[in-house]
């Protein structure tokens, strides 16, 4: 299997990967199959798009900005696109427009309030993230119409492709690249038959698809996107949207460590960086899914540690991130990294196991103790449930990222002081998230239905 780095890290815009991006992506591919249906047509109507949400996607879609990703995405607006942008402002002009414009300036009618439907009825069979796309004729007859799914990390596939994935995600085949490993146990062989780093190995699998000079300049806007997403965020203060009164708590917190650093410990730096980035998440501003947007906070924050505390180097920062890819796309074959699917144990318990592995690459780990590092990360993250108060990514998503951190350090660290050997391997560990997820309640998968959603007592 393969999957690219810059795939695997996406730029783009809060509050969820599966959530916000996927549903704007799969309606502004439905936009797309609009405009090529219209265009066959002999004599013109008046035509009107609709969606449903199904699933997870129903249940916390309002508090996941949904209804807005779709409408960007029915407008012709991408995630990437939407970086450093006022999304707010835009949503403001296009929830009351009536109409959208097609890119041949053909009109249908379209109207977010009427038009965009959470329906909590059973979810459809395939996956839990659902959404079903119409255009109705003048006379409400259903003329076109497709069904997505939001499989997670922002990607998507339709009905007709869901039944043929081996795992939740669409890959490519591996067999042209010079390192196709599918597993941990085949990666960690192929290291030791070619004496190569994993770095090096999933560096080679790239180049097999884009040039050097494309791979680094992708590598160097995640990191650079990565890093201006903490800083950005150690720098913001006021209250988060979505109803909560959470209030940001990053910037306050960077200040009270800059004045004592001599008092500050790993673990409050590391908090301070992941919970910045998870603000900025929960305002809709940029972020880079590192695997997803509820877990963005996990990576940035351990690079950025390593960057600002241990003078990491440009060449550590790109083998970091392509090690971290290398563990995230074995994570996304073998199991998933989508909290409605598993809960969020794939989700910031993936970002953990990525950081881990990254980091001890960077800091001189071979094969076996970065292999180990992700699958102690990993472990400790099994069972977590994703139970997201309010359907907002806030409570308990922003702090858990800090602790995800924190996880991922300390695993790096442990693995560095063994040799490699461990009793539990990584692709048992990933096994066991999976079986896990399969028999997890829906309620802890990101339906805001049990656990902590469900037990604020208000007064």
């Amino acid at each position: 299997m393969f999957i690219s780095v810059l795939d695997l890290f996406k730029i783009g815009i809060g509050p969820s990967s599966s959530h916000t991006m996927g549903p704007m992506v799969a309606a502004n591919v439905f936009r797309d199959h609009v405009s090529q249906y219209l265009a066959e047509q002999a004599s013109p109507q008046h035509y009107q798009v609709s969606c449903t949400l199904k699933g997870s996607l129903a249940f916390t879609g309002k508090g996941h900005a949904t209804d807005r990703a779709v409408t960007l995405g029915l407008h012709g607006y991408s995630p990437s696109a939407l970086a450093g942008q006022d999304v707010n402002a835009l949503i403001a002009t296009l929830w009351s427009a009536d109409v959208l414009t097609l890119n041949d300036n053909r009109q249908v009618a379209f109207h977010p309030d009427d038009d965009i439907w959470f329906d909590k009825s059973a979810p459809l069979p395939q996956h839990p993230n659902g959404m079903i796309f119409f255009l109705h004729d003048e006379q409400n007859n259903t003329v076109l119409s497709e069904t997505y799914f939001s499989i997670g990390g922002g990607f998507i596939c339709t009905l007709a492709e869901i039944d043929q994935l081996n795992a939740p995600l669409k890959m490519e085949s591996g067999k042209t690249c010079p390192y196709p490993f599918d597993s941990a146990r085949s990666m960690l062989k192929m290291s030791q038959q070619s004496g190569l780093s994993i770095a090096a190995m999933k560096r080679a699998n790239e180049l097999t698809r884009m040039p050097a000079q494309a791979l680094d300049q992708g590598l160097d806007d995640i990191w650079q996107a990565m890093r201006r997403c903490v800083e950005s965020g150690l720098s913001t203060a006021g209250q988060l949207p979505g109803g909560l009164k959470i209030q940001r708590r990053a910037r306050t917190l960077y200040e009270q460590l800059q004045a004592r650093p001599e008092q500050a410990t790993l673990n409050d730096w590391l908090c301070a960086y992941a919970m910045a980035v998870n603000e900025e998440n929960a305002a809709g501003h940029m972020v880079v899914t590192a695997p997803t947007n509820g877990a963005a906070g996990v990576i940035p924050a351990v690079l950025y540690y390593l960057h600002k505390h241990e003078q990491g180097t440009h060449q550590q920062i790109r083998d970091f991130l392509l090690t971290a890819a290398a563990i995230g796309g074995l994570i996304k074959h073998r199991s998933s990294i989508s909290g409605a699917e598993v809960g969020c144990q794939g989700e910031v318990g993936s970002a953990a196991a990525m950081a881990a592995a990254g980091l001890c690459a960077a800091q001189g780990g071979s094969s076996e103790q970065i292999e180990n590092a992700a699958e102690i990360a990993l472990e400790h993250h099994l069972g977590m449930t994703c139970d997201p108060v309010g359907g907002l990514v806030q409570v308990p998503c922003i702090e858990r990222n800090g602790f995800g951190a924190i996880k991922a350090h300390t695993a790096a660290a442990l693995a560095r002081r063994g040799t490699g050997q461990h009793f539990m391997p990584l692709d048992s560990c990933i096994a066991a998230m999976k079986q896990t997820g399969l028999e997890m309640s829906h309620k802890y998968k990101e339906t805001s239905l049990g656990g902590l959603a469900v037990s604020i007592t208000e007064c």
